[in-house]
């Protein structure tokens, strides 16, 4: 079976969530680097796989699926044994609650901070806007409050086991840290939490950034 191929950008913060759901189920898997500011992802071969000209996309032996968090669960639920995705009704409804809540509650304020504090410096893109970090932070502030409270009933978001739900706020939690933000450590039980998740072989595989992995 030909090796797994993931289409994006080493450094990407989608590329880097989908590679570490791959880590996590030890799928090996080929980086092949899209030159964004060379406009690759806008070419008519790039778009006949991937129609609005974003990263990431994969191809599984001929297999084309883009989204993010859709390869992820594909991905999960291709290889079962771990459990990314439960399969109980209920135990599979509160995974899809928690998944809900990192892609509507916590996403959105992350992604904008990560971009004012991270993505501008390595892209070149400008200052960071101060009024957009401070009203981001208080956001996010409140919404991890939530969060403290559920972390204080389960270890994870949606039990006991580590599911989708926990590796989708990868990359973006850790690179708040990189950015010079402590906000994901200020709540003991988002704390307790996050430093678990960010320890794992499947997140630090790839601080330095996506490349090609063989084997594990």
């Amino acid at each position: 079976m030909a090796i797994l191929k993931l289409y994006g950008l080493h450094n990407a913060t989608c590329t880097r969530r989908v590679a570490t759901t791959l880590a996590e189920l030890q799928i090996p898997f080929e980086l092949i680097e899209v030159q964004l500011s060379k406009g690759e992802q806008k070419q008519p071969a790039y778009l006949e796989k991937q129609p609005f000209g974003q990263i990431p996309y994969i191809d599984d032996d001929g297999f084309i699926l883009y989204e993010t968090r859709a390869i992820c669960r594909y991905i999960a639920a291709k290889y079962p044994a771990k459990g990314l995705i439960p399969t109980e009704p209920k135990a599979n409804a509160i995974f899809e609650q928690a998944a809900s809540a990192e892609l509507t509650n916590f996403d959105p304020s992350a992604t904008k901070l990560v971009h004012e504090l991270v993505i501008k410096k390595w892209f070149g893109m400008g200052e960071t806007d101060p009024k957009t970090v401070d009203e981001q932070h208080a956001i996010l502030e409140a919404k991890l409050s939530a969060y403290d409270v559920i972390l204080g009933k389960t270890r994870y978001l949606a039990g006991n086991s580590i599911t989708l739900a926990d590796l989708f706020h990868i990359p973006n939690a850790p690179l708040l840290a990189v950015g010079g933000n402590d906000i994901m450590t200020r709540k003991p039980n988002v704390a307790r939490w996050y430093n678990e998740l960010v320890a794992r072989p499947s997140v630090v595989l790839f601080e330095n950034g996506v490349k090609s992995t063989a084997s594990y």
